[in-house]
Order: C-alpha cells, then structure tokens, then sequence
C-alpha cells in the first residue's frame, strides 16, 4: 500500500473538487518516505499533550461539562460532531488551508474520487487572495463547465445561503449532493462587478486524466490551421493530462503507447504539447513518474521537513520522450504536481512552459486515516523544484505569457489560442 501525501500543490487557493466530494483530494501525493522527528500537537489516548507544548485542557473540557448540564436544547448536543468541530478548529489554528480534518464520509468522498469517479457538478474549489471561496477550475466536461463556471470564480451564495465565513469543508457538504439533484449557485466571475445566478443539475462525474492526439498543422505567425491531407505540413502531439490520480500513470503509458509510433512514422514531426491548464494536481509519485518520461537523469523534485530535512526525488524509470521538443501549456488553474513537472521539465531544460502564471502551491500534506474512518491531511513541508525554486504563493512564470482569449477561442474550441501559440513554437 503506497502512502500518501497531498500535493494539492496550490497556495491561496485551497483545491478543493466539488463533486459529490471533496476537492481539495486532489491535492494528495504519495511517496515513501517517513518523515521524522515529527510531533503531533496533540497525542491521541494521552491525557497530557506533549512535553514541548504548554496546552491546558482544563477549558475546554469545562465549556464541554457546561454545554451538557445547561445547553437549552439537548437534542442538538451531538458529541461526535462537538469532537470533529474541535478537531477542525485546532487545525484551522495554524492558518493554514491545507491542514484539514475530514469526517468519515468526506474522506470516503476523497477517496472516490481520487478512483476517478464520484457525483457532484465536478469544479474544483480554493480560497482567494481575499481569503473567500473561489473556483480553481471546472472540471473537462462536467455540469459546472457547461453551465458556465470558470476559473477565478468567486462562490458568493449556495442555494441563497451566503459563503461569508465558511470553510471549505461547509462549502463543499453545501454544493455536493446525489446525482440528478440541482444546486444553486451565485458567482462572482473573474474581473466582473455583477454577480451571476447559475443551476447545475449534479451527474457523475468521471475523471479520465489523460487524452491525447497527433495531427498535422500549417501555421502562420499569427494562426495554425490542421490539415487532414497534408504530406509536407508539420506533424505535433498533443497530451493533455488533467489530474494525477490513481489511474494516471496507467493512462499515461498507455496513450504513449498508442500515439509513439505516430510521432516517430512522421518525417515532418515537431514535437509534443502538454497541457497541464487547470490541472489542480494530486499524487506527487505520478508527477516524478511523468516528468521522468522526458527527463533522462537527475532530480525530479525535492522536499524540506520542519526540520531542515531535505529529500531529493530522482528520475524514477526510463522515459521514451527524452530527446522530442516539448512545450508546457500553464495557467492559473496549473498547481500542484502540475508546478512539479513544469518546474522540472524546465529545470532541466526540457521545455518551454507558455501561457499564464501557474497557481503557487508549494507545501505537501500527509493524510492520515484515524480509526473511525477520518483523516487528517497535515502540512509537512515543501517541495522545491530541481533548481531549488519554491512556488508558493508565486507560481511559475511562463517563458511566453499568452493570456487566454475567450471570444477567440470560443471560435475554434479545440485549438484556443494559447494552443495555437504553443504548435506555433514548435513549428517555427
């Protein structure tokens, strides 16, 4: 069994992926290491904390005593939510959206979903730099992409009820619900001053993390057009990876296997595009695995513990791309393991990454699931890229910045123009 630690590789906002579940899921890695000289800040089954911690019980076991004999309504005193909302408020302490507790169904919700399946309307959930629920992305396909929603999507309402000061977690139980069922929901769109009304009818939702293609291209400066029929015109492979899952590395073997013998039967072929746009992360052993498809030896990614610890993480197989061209389309919905293969790629001078500032997640969780069927997901250090970069809060910089043109790329939806922008680089 892999372990597994969270590589929800985003800062200021929190991924989290609305769907009958959690979002935020997306954000855990796995990798095999023990981090040590870590200490809990509360033992469980131990009456006293720590030795190195100065923590009084004695209040909230008396607020706890109080609430029991002279609460109004004794109906409403459930002890085991009193004890997940202890949890949650200990956790939330530490200012940090990526330490969470999740209850038993949001992290059997988690779990489901990290399988590649789960109900919901499928986006993917964060906080803002103002600190209020904001869409990272929607997910390829799903109910929340047709009915409108977008990154940088601020979440004001949910069925009327205001997001003011709720956590992620309220927000998530709020919009998730059974297939068929709808939830309504106020936005806030990116750059507007007027709020949108949105239905969305919940579905299934799978998640196929890879897809790709091969086709051929005549391009200008300023556009690329495909051509079906054309002998002399520029050959370009197209991978878009939109999570990294359980599935993932399965998917991703398998498509190259399937679109190898295209790119190397070509005369005029160019190289390959990998889109990671809004691509909110997920196991951090897949994006070693990726990024070692194309980079032939070295560092992949590193780690630094609380306490000084670094962990360095090489290329872990022989990869197949490692002498193609390639170009790293990015954008502000690109975080996580998403950073770590960008960040790699163009460490090792790999390749280019064109479009927009990545999302800046730059810490790693470690999920571990407690007797009861919850789970805490803990922050327990950051991971640098193999130059030593650390993207929190900062993001990757594209080498070409090609911001996203809706109305242009509303013409010609499968090659918008940071696509284009990108064939055209290879081509040139």
């Amino acid at each position: 069994m892999r372990k597994k630690f969270s590589v929800s590789f985003f800062h200021v906002l929190l991924i989290v992926l609305i769907a009958g579940g959690i979002g935020y899921f997306l954000g855990t890695n796995q990798i095999s290491t023990s981090w040590k000289n870590y200490t809990p800040i509360v033992s469980i089954n131990k009456k006293n904390p720590p030795a190195n911690q100065n923590l009084d019980m004695a209040p909230f076991y008396e607020i706890l005593d109080k609430v029991n004999r002279d609460y109004y309504d004794k109906s409403k005193i459930d002890s085991q939510k009193i004890l997940y909302g202890a949890i949650s408020g200990a956790l939330q302490s530490l200012d940090d959206p990526f330490t969470s507790f999740f209850p038993p169904k949001q992290n059997t919700d988690f779990k489901t979903q990290m399988a590649g399946e789960f109900s919901g309307i499928g986006a993917e959930l964060g906080l803002n730099k103002n600190n209020k629920v904001s869409v990272m992305s929607p997910i390829d396909g799903s109910p929340a992409e047709k009915a409108g929603i977008e990154s940088g999507d601020e979440i004001l309402a949910v069925d009327g009820q205001s997001t003011n000061g709720w956590t992620l977690p309220q927000t998530v139980e709020k919009i998730r619900g059974p297939k068929g069922t709808t939830v309504k929901l106020t936005v806030l769109h990116d750059k507007e001053t007027k709020s949108t009304n949105l239905s969305i009818v919940r579905d299934t939702i799978q998640v196929k993390s890879v897809t790709g293609w091969v086709k051929n291209f005549s391009c200008t400066k300023d556009s690329c057009q495909e051509e079906k029929d054309c002998p002399t015109c520029s050959t370009v492979s197209y991978i878009r990876l939109s999570q990294f899952g359980d599935k993932t590395n399965q998917e991703w073997t398998q498509m190259i296997n399937s679109l190898y013998p295209k790119m190397i039967g070509s005369k005029n072929f160019k190289g390959l595009v990998l889109d990671l746009r809004n691509n909110p992360g997920g196991y951090l052993q897949d994006a070693v695995f990726i990024a070692s498809e194309f980079v032939k030896s070295g560092n992949i990614v590193s780690q630094a513990d609380g306490n000084g610890e670094k962990l360095d993480m090489p290329v872990s197989r022989n990869g197949i791309l490692l002498d193609i061209p390639v170009v790293v389309l990015i954008n502000k919905g690109s975080a996580s393991a998403s950073e770590i293969v960008s960040g790699a790629l163009r460490d090792h001078k790999r390749a280019i990454l064109i479009g927009e500032t990545s999302f800046g997640k730059g810490t790693i969780q470690q999920p571990v699931d407690l007797a009861d069927g919850s789970s805490v997901h803990l922050s327990v250090g950051k991971w640098l890229t193999p130059n030593g970069t650390w993207v929190d809060k900062k993001g990757l910089t594209p080498d070409i910045k090609i911001v996203f043109d809706k109305e242009k790329s509303a013409k010609t939806p499968t090659l918008d123009n940071q696509l284009q922008r990108a064939i055209q680089e290879l081509t040139k």
